[in-house]
């Protein structure tokens, strides 16, 4: 039984390893937060509008800081926090602050103001002109950026983590070709955290999305291309079909 009781929270299923240069699978992401101290302290950083001290998170959860510090580094040990020290202004050890790492799954916490800016923002493309090209473009544009953050994570290691992080919730096929060697793999996007938008705009918001993936593929990728791409511009499944050259083709695990 851990500290905040016995039940567990109900996650979501996750996708396959995609290499051994990728970081921890989304599953020992879900198993950190299986535990309901650790699941307390991503709600805690979740809500929070700033990095917190492990003293802050103990006084939040009613726990001393010995009981909440190994929980902390349990989950910056598998990526769902970061950490950054800020001096105390006098002797001592500078004290680590926490926060949530870009790559942490969101689970639907996103800010409430999150879409009424998004709402906002696509009423002013719309009324500016903007077509699906210079929204291709916008989003490549920081495709490209991401692809250099998250580029160690190899390509699909890259476009898996760049989606689950903006709440995609990613799921990952493979499809071997014994005679060549290369893969067909499609990443269906099981949730759209901007369904209602893309509803009414799919021209616009799935265009942007579209660019995001190729931005990555582009800097992330060695080869890989992207072959497919459905969304509700043509009322197709909502995924990407990326070609993946044989070296460096990976069978589902």
């Amino acid at each position: 039984m851990d500290e905040l009781g016995a039940s567990e929270p109900a996650v979501a299923a996750a996708g396959p390893r995609l290499g051994s240069d990728a970081p921890p699978p989304p599953l020992d992401l879900l198993k950190a937060l299986g535990d309901n101290t650790r699941y307390a302290i991503y709600l805690e950083l979740a809500r929070s509008p700033r990095p917190l001290s492990t003293a802050d998170i103990a006084e939040a959860l009613g726990l001393h800081p010995n009981t909440v510090r190994p929980h902390l580094e349990r989950m910056r040990d598998v990526g769902l926090l970061q950490v950054q020290s800020e001096a105390r202004g006098g002797v001592g050890r500078p004290q680590h602050l926490y926060s949530l790492a870009p790559e942490a799954p969101s689970l639907g916490l996103e800010p409430a103001s999150f879409p009424i800016l998004a709402r906002m923002l696509l009423r002013l493309a719309a009324a500016s002109g903007a077509d699906p090209v210079d929204a291709t473009e916008v989003g490549r544009e920081q495709g490209r950026a991401d692809g250099e953050r998250l580029r160690p994570r190899g390509c699909l290691g890259a476009v898996v983590g760049q989606l689950d992080a903006m709440g995609f919730d990613p799921a990952l096929a493979v499809d071997d070709d014994p005679t060549t060697g290369a893969a067909a793999v499609t990443i269906a996007f099981a949730h759209c955290p901007f369904r209602d938008l893309a509803e009414q705009r799919p021209d616009l918001l799935c265009s942007i999305h579209r660019g995001l993936i190729e931005g990555v593929v582009e800097v992330a990728g060695e080869g890989e291309q992207i072959v497919g791409f459905g969304s509700l511009v043509d009322r197709s499944p909502c995924q990407v079909e990326i070609r993946v050259p044989g070296d460096d083709a990976l069978a589902p695990t």
